[in-house]
């Protein structure tokens, strides 16, 4: 991971960000915030001190001095894969820890953040504001997992309980128009002297045939007459990869999406209720992307054409697949130890995501962002862009 801005992280700063985690989790219950339903979800109250323990491992523990650390336990339960700094609960069993508490965790975080109000105070160096910066735009990326595992904890319940946020989609207005972008060779990664990871870098050029893109999202109208069509049971859609994974786990609809009484229905932060058709749909895997494309006679834009295109549409209201493998760029450098560990042993069998969604954090998102997926998952917040 890297950061090439300048500037020195403000207390203020810092305490707001750590904030607003705990505000996505005011109107939880002690209960729903160590259950953990399936692997690839963690438990909300793992969510609140992983992202404490990256500031006791990498800031107070090497830079304060006389710094106590919490518990000793806690480095064992809430590292989630730095192999370089110690061994770690593994990840399917963090909805085992019953102990510590919800309070002992709020604790936990009450206790580093006193500390490194303090120990910003004491103006660290230049290079300690720039591991603290990456532990900031770290807790903004867990912001956003946040919202996905409450979503999924919920919306896998009965009751389908709400969550006090302002996490909700719009409708995508605009009708549809592709915009023309002219062949030519472009530059592609981060340029600018503001923060990014280290992913982004690697300025580097591209040469792009002519292509259009859709200047919105694809609706649920318009997925639902995909599934309406018997989308999901002509396999010359998909990849072959997709299809056995559709079929092995029975996959009809989008995440959340249930047919009740003949209508669409589904889950949504706010609710159980119909589907909004005008709403860009969402929950959607990489292979359903893909077979949407290829029913409308279409495909996936590469990152790079997104990239290229994205200053001509708005972008934000969920991250858009691509058909582009996430692979390191030219010059792609992973820095060393731990913090090396955060994307470049990640650059296998994903694909790459770009924009971000209305659950990520203000100020967390730019055009050059490289998210990354495998294939099959669709519990983030995801959506469809065409290109041709």
């Amino acid at each position: 991971m890297q950061t090439i801005a300048n500037h020195t992280i403000t207390k203020e700063r810092f305490l707001t960000v750590r904030k607003r985690t705990e505000t996505i989790c005011k109107s939880l219950k002690p209960e729903d915030t160590s259950i953990q339903p399936v692997a690839f979800v963690s438990p909300p109250k793992w969510h609140l001190a992983h992202t404490t323990w990256f500031f006791e491992q990498f800031i107070l523990s090497e830079y304060k001095p006389d710094y106590k650390v919490f518990n000793q336990d806690f480095a064992f339960y809430f590292n989630s894969y730095y192999n370089s700094v110690g061994e770690r609960v593994m990840r399917a069993n963090r909805g085992l820890m019953t102990r510590p508490t919800y309070n002992a965790v709020l604790e936990y975080r009450a206790y580093v953040n006193m500390h490194m109000a303090e120990f910003l105070e004491q103006e660290p160096t230049k290079t300690i504001h720039q591991t603290i910066e990456i532990g900031l735009q770290h807790e903004q990326q867990h912001q956003e997992l946040l919202v996905y595992d409450i979503k999924y904890i919920f919306g896998h319940q009965p009751s389908f309980p709400t969550l006090q946020t302002d996490v909700v989609l719009k409708q995508e207005k605009a009708s549809q128009d592709f915009i023309q972008i002219p062949e030519g060779v472009y530059k592609i990664g981060h340029a600018e002297d503001t923060f990014c990871f280290d992913n982004e870098l690697g300025l580097h050029k591209v040469y792009l045939h002519n292509y259009d893109i859709s200047n919105r999202l694809v609706t649920n109208k318009e997925y639902a007459e995909f599934i309406e069509a018997g989308g999901y049971s002509d396999f010359n859609l998909w990849h072959a990869d997709g299809w056995d994974f559709i079929n092995s786990n029975k996959l009809k609809a989008p995440l959340y999406w249930h047919k009740f009484k003949g209508e669409w229905k589904q889950y949504t932060l706010q609710g159980f209720r119909a589907i909004n058709e005008e709403e860009p749909v969402n929950h959607i895997t990489f292979y359903e992307a893909y077979a949407f494309a290829q029913w409308k006679g279409m495909r996936l834009p590469t990152e790079f054409e997104w990239e290229v295109a994205s200053k001509h549409f708005n972008f934000g209201q969920l991250w858009e697949w691509t058909h582009s493998a996430y692979l390191p760029y030219p010059n792609y450098i992973k820095v060393a130890g731990a913090l090396g560990e955060y994307n470049g042993k990640f650059m296998v069998n994903t694909m790459v995501m770009r924009g971000s969604s209305v659950a990520t954090p203000k100020n967390h998102s730019r055009s050059t962002y490289r998210n990354f997926f495998h294939p099959e998952m669709r519990w983030q917040f995801s959506g469809i862009r065409l290109a041709k």
